[in-house]
Order: C-alpha cells, then sequence, then structure tokens
C-alpha cells in the first residue's frame, strides 16, 4: 500500500511537472511571439522614418509643406520641386568649397501672395565668385494675357486673351566667376503645367546648361559637352545632337552675329516620351552641372591674368547682359508673370559689365580667337550636328 501510494504520488507530480513545462513553452512562445512583433513594430517605424524627406542639407525650407510634399510625394510637382531642392544645395555646397576666403551664399527665401515663392541664392564679392546665384522657384497662379501670348507664339494651342491657371518649378543659376580664365555657366531646369479647360491640362519640361568662355580652352568645351552627352546618353542617343544644335540656335546674340558661349543643351517644351522618362532625362541633365563645370573651376581659379584680361571679360559680360534682357525667354516670362521677383529674375546679371563702341578684336589674337568660334560653332565631339533643331 505504501508502494502504491509512493507511486501515485511520483506520477502525479510527473504529470504537474509536464504540465508546467507545456506552460512554460506556451507562455515562451506567446513572449518570443510579443518580442517579434515588437520588432516588426520597430523596423516600420524606422523604414518610416527613413522614408520622411529629408531637408537637412537644402539651403532652406521647401515652398511646399512638407506635409503636403509626403501626401502627394508620386505627384510630379512634389517631384520636381524636391529634385531643384536639392540641385540648388549640391550646387551651392560645390561652389562654396572652392571659396578659399570662406564665402557663403545668402538665402533669401520668399513668398508671392499669387502662390508659392521661391529661394534665392546668392554668392557676392568672394575670392574665386565675383557673382553667382543660384534660384529655385515654385510658383502657381493664373497666366496673364501676355504670359499666353508668348506661350502662343512658340506654338502653343492656347486660346488669344484667354487667361488660365499654371503651376512652374524650375532651378536656374548663372555664375560669373572673378578670374577670366575661368568660364562663366548658366542652367535652367524646369516644369509647367497649364490648365486650358475644366477637364485638361497640358504639361511640359524644359532648360539647358550653356558655357560661356572668356578665352577659349578646347580641352575644357570638349570635357563640358562630353559630360552633357553622358546624360543624354543614358535616355535618348538623339538627345545630345539635337538639344546641342537647339543651343546653339537659342542662345544666338542676333544683332550681333555671335553665339552666347560655346553652346551646350538647350530645349523646351519637352512632353514625351511620358512624364516620368521626360523627369528621369532632366533630373540627369540637372546632375551632369556639377562634374561639367566643377573641374573646370578648380583647374582656372588661380590660373594668372592682368588688366587686358580682365577689360575683355566685362566686355564678353555686355554681351551676355543683351542676350538675357533683349531674347531669353525665362526673362520675359518672369518679367510678365504677375507677382514678379526682379530682385530674383535679374539675379543672372553681373555686378559689372562693360561697353564700348565699335570694339573689334584683332582676328589673331586670344580673343579674336573666341570670336571666330562664336560666330562658327564648333562640333567639339566629331559627331556630326543635327540637321535641324526646334525653333
Amino acid at each position: 500500500m505504501v508502494l502504491q501510494s509512493c507511486m501515485k504520488t511520483v506520477k502525479a507530480s510527473w504529470l504537474f511537472a509536464l504540465t508546467q513545462r507545456k506552460k512554460l513553452r506556451y507562455v515562451g512562445a506567446a513572449l518570443i511571439g510579443t518580442g517579434v512583433l515588437v520588432y516588426e513594430s520597430s523596423r516600420h517605424k524606422a523604414e518610416m522614418a527613413k522614408a520622411k524627406i529629408d531637408i537637412s542639407d537644402f539651403m532652406a525650407a521647401p515652398i511646399t509643406d512638407i506635409a503636403t510634399l509626403e501626401k502627394n510625394k508620386n505627384d510630379m510637382k512634389s517631384k520636381m520641386e524636391l529634385m531643384i531642392m536639392k540641385i540648388q544645395a549640391d550646387f551651392c555646397h560645390a561652389l562654396e568649397q572652392q571659396e578659399v576666403g570662406g564665402a557663403k551664399f545668402v538665402v533669401d527665401r520668399w513668398e508671392r501672395k499669387e502662390g508659392g515663392g521661391g529661394i534665392t541664392c546668392v554668392l557676392q564679392d568672394g575670392e574665386v565668385l565675383e557673382k553667382a546665384g543660384v534660384n529655385i522657384s515654385v510658383v502657381s497662379g493664373v497666366l496673364p494675357a501676355a504670359a499666353v501670348a508668348q506661350m502662343r507664339a512658340r506654338g502653343k494651342n492656347f486660346k488669344e486673351g484667354q487667361m488660365m491657371p499654371f503651376f512652374a518649378a524650375g532651378v536656374s543659376s548663372v555664375i560669373h566667376p572673378r578670374n577670366p580664365m575661368v568660364p562663366t555657366i548658366h542652367f535652367n531646369y524646369r516644369y509647367f503645367e497649364v490648365q486650358d479647360s475644366e477637364t485638361t491640362t497640358q504639361w511640359w519640361f524644359g532648360g539647358g546648361t550653356d558655357l560661356t568662355p572668356y578665352y577659349l580652352n578646347v580641352e575644357d568645351a570638349k570635357h563640358f559637352h562630353r559630360e552633357l552627352q553622358k546624360a543624354c546618353d543614358k535616355h535618348d542617343k538623339s538627345y545630345y545632337r539635337r538639344f546641342k544644335k537647339w543651343c546653339d540656335d537659342y542662345f544666338h546674340i542676333t544683332h550681333r552675329g555671335e553665339r552666347r558661349g560655346v553652346g551646350g543643351i538647350f530645349f523646351d517644351d519637352l512632353d514625351s516620351p511620358s512624364q516620368e522618362k521626360a523627369f528621369q532625362f532632366v533630373t540627369s541633365c540637372a546632375q551632369a552641372v556639377l562634374p561639367s563645370y566643377i573641374p573646370l573651376v578648380q583647374q582656372h581659379k588661380n590660373d594668372g591674368y592682368g588688366y587686358a584680361e580682365r577689360q575683355w571679360q566685362l566686355l564678353r559680360r555686355g554681351r551676355y547682359v543683351e542676350f538675357n534682357l533683349i531674347y531669353d525667354r525665362g526673362t520675359k516670362f518672369g518679367l510678365y508673370t504677375p507677382g514678379a521677383r526682379y530682385e530674383s529674375i535679374l539675379m543672372s546679371l553681373p555686378l559689372t559689365a562693360r561697353w564700348e563702341y565699335m570694339h573689334v578684336p584683332v582676328p589673331s589674337s586670344k580673343e579674336g580667337e573666341l570670336v571666330e568660334v562664336l560666330k562658327n560653332p564648333r562640333d567639339w565631339l566629331g559627331i556630326g550636328e543635327a540637321a535641324t533643331a526646334a525653333a
């Protein structure tokens, strides 16, 4: 009886222990499961944090509030604004690194009552850069009749006198270096939407990058064009030839019979092959600015020059001013837009320029060599010129 009682006690103890082990295993599994859930939740929050728009490197806060950009991150208006903000910041930071004296950009964030605003970044009187401007604008409102007429003149199918809602976002920059051996660069990339009826919206991209040297350096010109060609070739092998020709034709100072510089690429009204692919092309072009230009600044910013070279530089800047104020579409559009901010529009003009009556350089001089190229554009990469360019 004692033995049987002991056996029952041992069996009961074993069953109790087994039950407790099962409970512990279930509790352990529950704890592990909870840990997985906590880990997954934490990882998701971390990924969400990473997905937030990072504006820490921008020159100022975006024009559109962050919540709206986040909510509409796949909308082209948001994508274009974030792209130009990054291009502006990257270029400004790269230029500041070239300034041995520590000169920095002054940042002016502005708004317009008609809708939107912009960020104007200007560096003046640096040791390397006499004046550098890098602007972005994100504006909306209603196009006035004068702006509509300008678009109709280049083939847009808008009704005469029609006032239409519009959105425009773009980055624009002009760099005027102090040393005449460093060329001036200009680039502009933009996106437009125009609502021409209650249900129809037209969109397109435009832009380009071009180089204006004061003294001809063939290797510099080849390097500059090669970088632009690489950006174009990622998307369409025909782009570089077409848009190089368009650039030569567009930046033509007609009354002087000269091009403004040694060219680059230029295009407008680009609405194919699709909105996303056109955007990716424009992004590649904008990203090509740094590798096309910064090496030229680094190479020549300490080159020697004298009084004569400086005077020639000022004369060529005068030609730059003539083109911008007489022919440039972007300048005209800006001046015609309600709420135009003239300080930002005229940012492209140099601090100093010069005009001399009937000045003609000696043909055999270095100055004469440059003028010859400006009158007769070259095929810098030896790939042949496009037959025609868009008007």
